[in-house]
């Protein structure tokens, strides 16, 4: 059944290839061109010119035959070229009738076959030929009927019967008519089978659209004509016609350099109507799916392909490809021109497969450098690619520029190189500086800050490349030409590499800057709370030797929270609001920031330090920032203070002022009370 399957698929496709050649031959062939020449070659007596409009009609209905064969379901179009080529093989048989009837009257023997070898091999080879011939006719039409293909027959029957020869010219042509006459017939008896096809069809294509929707037939036409490979195989089908004809008609082998401009002219010459124009669109696009599919079987092996993404389809180049043609106009101009135009094009295809590229193998070299992972042979394989596109896009960007003088277009063009070739020195970098931890002993210090330097560094970089790019391009627009063209793509240039990424640096500063200031207002965590604290970060599930401890009282490496506030500012385990709580007048339970955490025994802290003991009425999982602290007595409330290591009993009148002059470490302040009794011993 598989190979069942792939024969069909094979049979539909390579079946409708004929359709869109003829399509492309319709195109190129200007009918009201062809026969103006003749009228002003002065033969208006030409016959030629005589049949003008019905060259005119059968052009259209050569287009209307085209697009029925190219939208015929697969089981009709085998049958039609089944039927095509019956038509040829009897075709066959009537030409070796008739070259045998020539080599008869040539030779003028008419006596017996057996009387003259010459004449017997050729009786002999001509009717093993129309034995093959018939054969295949009764295969072909599936019918036992062999007599039926069997015309061309009857010259070889009359010579073995001594015909003279001349009678065997007239039986040649009768058999030749009378084959003619069956052709026709079996034409008028399937004269309907198109008009009931298109009748039918229209039937289904009415209840699809009423049903469905012009988008989903659209879409079952697309799959069903699996239009990207049909497309794709009868470019390539033109391309190797191109380069036949060109090697057919040269002698000499061609020089590297000849080599080169022989492909960009082939590639130009099969890109001159809309037909090639889109088979050239499909192959790209398949090229580069291929390019990316080696790419991560490369990286990644067979587990490539078990997370397939569905952005590196290659679409991308395609679709670029596609819209620079249009944009340039390439099917109207000379081929020379084409050809030169289609390698900047094809150059910026290429980068945009690189830059493609390095997104696929950006994460994964990153995760090598930090997952310690020991196989030489997986760092080999990603450390060679990222070489591979650093030198790669510069040195197509050093030979694009060997070829066209430098201007604006030229300038954005080897950007994309030159960005490509500095995301993977940004990559290089990092993946270093995760290779040199894993080899020191103690980990880096301050690793999140030196890796945002080195990104800073490399997007500072392609932010001063693309400045560049609009200061080349303003510079010539004012003291050049001036362009519509031009000025827009500055515009769309200056906001989009430009404007944006100032944004989004500025936006990231920011971000970390607000980051910096809320880990530094927290407070630091002591030996002896770590201790009493005695777990790891919730972030990166690592010991805690130094941490900062939030409003809401959990404990964190500040490396570990400072990355975590880049992208939200709410604590990682209760999801609290950090910002808020970070004021210290926000709230008005900001007095009690010093309240030990759930999870810390705060009779033990204060037996260790002679002070009175206090039990805390507290649940699992209840913020430390929200329990109250317990009454020791009618009069008093009692507030200790861990980070001072100290507990202070005020009076009630003094709550408000002890609240609203709490520190942002969590320490209670002297306000308007000064008479603070300390607890003795």
């Amino acid at each position: 059944m598989a190979m069942k399957a792939r024969v069909e698929a094979v049979l539909n496709v390579g079946l409708r290839i004929p359709s869109i050649m003829l399509l492309e031959v319709l195109y190129r062939w200007d009918v009201s061109s062809f026969f103006q020449k003749i009228q002003r070659s002065s033969l208006n007596n030409n016959p030629l010119f005589q049949y003008k409009y019905i060259a005119l009609y059968l052009h259209y209905v050569g287009y209307i035959l085209s697009l029925v064969l190219l939208t015929l379901p697969r089981q009709h179009l085998v049958q039609l070229y089944l039927y095509v080529l019956t038509a040829l093989l009897l075709f066959a048989g009537h030409q070796l009738s008739r070259d045998y009837v020539c080599g008869e009257l040539d030779s003028g023997f008419e006596g017996p076959l057996y009387l003259e070898p010459l004449s017997m091999n050729r009786f002999t080879t001509a009717l093993v030929g129309q034995v093959v011939v018939c054969t295949l006719c009764s295969c072909v039409m599936q019918t036992k009927q062999i007599w039926l293909f069997s015309a061309h027959l009857l010259p070889l029957v009359a010579r073995l019967c001594l015909v003279p020869l001349e009678t065997i010219v007239f039986i040649n042509r009768f058999a030749m008519i009378f084959t003619g006459l069956e052709v026709l017939y079996f034409i008028a008896s399937n004269l309907l089978v198109p008009y009931n096809l298109a009748k039918t069809a229209y039937r289904e294509l009415v209840q699809v659209v009423e049903v469905y929707g012009l988008l989903a037939l659209g879409m079952s036409l697309w799959n069903q004509l699996v239009l990207p490979v049909l497309f794709m195989c009868f470019w390539l089908v033109l391309f190797a016609l191109q380069i036949y004809t060109y090697f057919s008609t040269r002698d000499q082998p061609p020089s590297r350099e000849r080599l080169l401009f022989l492909f960009l002219t082939s590639i130009a010459e099969c890109c001159s109507t809309p037909y090639s124009l889109l088979g050239l669109v499909f192959t790209v696009s398949f090229v580069a799916l291929g390019v990316l599919t080696l790419c991560k079987f490369y990286l990644q092996g067979y587990r490539a392909f078990m997370n397939d993404n569905a952005m590196h389809r290659g679409m991308t180049e395609g679709i670029t490809l596609l819209i620079l043609a249009v944009q340039t106009g390439l099917i109207e101009l000379q081929v020379i021109h084409r050809a030169f135009l289609l390698s900047i094009i094809l150059f910026v295809v290429v980068a945009s497969i690189l830059q493609s590229m390095l997104e696929i193998a950006d994460p994964i070299v990153l995760t090598l450098g930090a997952s310690r992972d020991k196989s030489l042979w997986k760092h080999f394989r990603a450390v060679s690619l990222c070489l591979f596109l650093l030198v790669f896009p510069a040195y197509m960007a050093y030979m694009i520029c060997q070829f066209f003088r430098m201007d604006f277009w030229l300038l954005i063009i080897i950007s994309s190189s030159i960005l490509t070739s500095l995301q993977v020195l940004g990559t290089l970098l990092i993946y270093i500086i995760f290779m040199v931890e894993e080899f020191r002993k103690a980990p880096v210090e301050n690793m999140d800050e030196v890796i945002y330097c080195v990104n800073g560094t490399y997007r500072l970089l392609e932010f001063l490349v693309a400045v560049c790019v609009v200061a080349y391009g303003v510079s010539e627009t004012l003291f050049g030409e001036w362009t519509v063209m031009g000025s827009t793509i500055i515009l769309v240039h200056s906001y989009y590499n430009v404007w944006l990424r100032a944004q989004l640096g500025w936006q990231s500063f920011l971000l970390r800057r607000d980051a910096v200031h809320k880990i530094q207002s927290m407070p630091t965590a002591s030996a002896l709370q770590l201790q009493q604290h005695n777990d790891i970060c919730s972030i990166c599930f690592q010991d805690m030797k130094s941490a900062v401890i939030t409003p809401c009282s959990h404990f964190f490496h500040a490396a570990c929270l400072k990355k975590w506030l880049y992208v939200q500012e709410t604590c990682p385990l209760c999801h609290g609001q950090l910002k808020s709580q970070l004021q210290p007048t926000s709230s008005p339970g900001a007095a009690n920031q010093g309240t030990p955490p759930a999870n810390q025994n705060t009779a033990d802290v204060e037996q260790e330090q002679g002070e009175p003991q206090v039990e805390l009425d507290t649940e699992e999982g209840t913020q430390a920032k929200n329990t109250p602290p317990v009454k020791t007595s009618a009069e008093p409330e009692l507030g200790t203070d861990l980070l001072s290591g100290s507990s202070k009993i005020q009076p009630k009148e003094c709550d408000i002022a002890a609240e609203s002059s709490t520190s942002p470490d969590g320490d209670l302040n002297d306000g308007s009370c000064t008479s603070d009794v300390h607890s003795s011993s």
